[in-house]
């Protein structure tokens, strides 16, 4: 099985090929405007680099967020694009999901950092058990994680931990990393039903349409 992951979720662009479980390569360009230009040409380096083309896929994994509204929707429509050109199964990986390395056993905890700006700071949470999201990803407070994660004593996936204060002494805390290698690695396993290639907002967008007047 040919895996293809990609994370354009954030600032830095990735792709990554995994064969049957084993990382086959990885290429990432810091890139905060521009992506939709720039993926196909990377993902065909990607191939190329690797010795395969197109039709050898056999899944596409795809970060599908929170992250940038903008590169989400261009992740996720490059995903289902190539899904339809190849046949390959396009497969949503959550950017807590990507950032939870595969083959961690047990439960954890992915906490993204959403809005990182005092006093209003915010993250955005998933529970995560044997690598797998268990609940939908929500937008918590610090107000409310504080009492969330007193006690808690399985991993915590997180970055901005500083803003526990002396609580983060108390955690397991394990760096956030999304990556499209663990989105390829997780793709490989994870059943295509139970995983859409959809954009994960999380939070409602700041601008919305007008009510029609009646």
């Amino acid at each position: 099985m040919l895996t293809l992951g990609l994370n354009t979720a954030f600032s830095t662009m990735e792709a990554a090929l995994v064969r049957d479980g084993e990382i086959v390569s990885d290429l990432r360009e810091a890139m905060p405007r521009g992506q939709e230009r720039r993926l196909p040409g990377l993902v065909a380096e990607l191939l190329a680099e690797a010795g395969f083309t197109l039709q050898d896929l056999t899944r596409i994994g795809v970060v599908t967020g929170p992250g940038s509204f903008t590169g989400l929707r261009i992740g996720v429509a490059y995903a289902r694009g190539l899904s339809l050109v190849t046949g390959a199964k396009a497969i949503g990986i959550t950017s807590l999901e990507a950032a939870i390395p595969a083959g961690l056993e047990g439960p954890a905890l992915g906490c993204l950092a959403a809005q990182r700006r005092p006093p209003d700071q915010t993250w955005w949470l998933q529970g995560i058990f044997e690598g797998e999201g268990i609940a939908q990803v929500i937008e918590v407070a610090l107000m409310d994680l504080s009492p969330m994660l007193t006690g808690f004593s399985a991993p915590v996936f997180m970055d901005g931990a500083g803003a526990l204060g002396d609580l983060a002494a108390k955690l397991d805390l394990r760096p956030m990393q999304p990556s499209a290698v663990t989105a390829a690695l997780k793709a490989s396993v994870f059943d295509p039903g139970r995983h859409p290639p959809a954009p994960v907002y999380a939070r409602a967008p700041d601008a919305a349409l007008a009510s029609p007047k009646p």
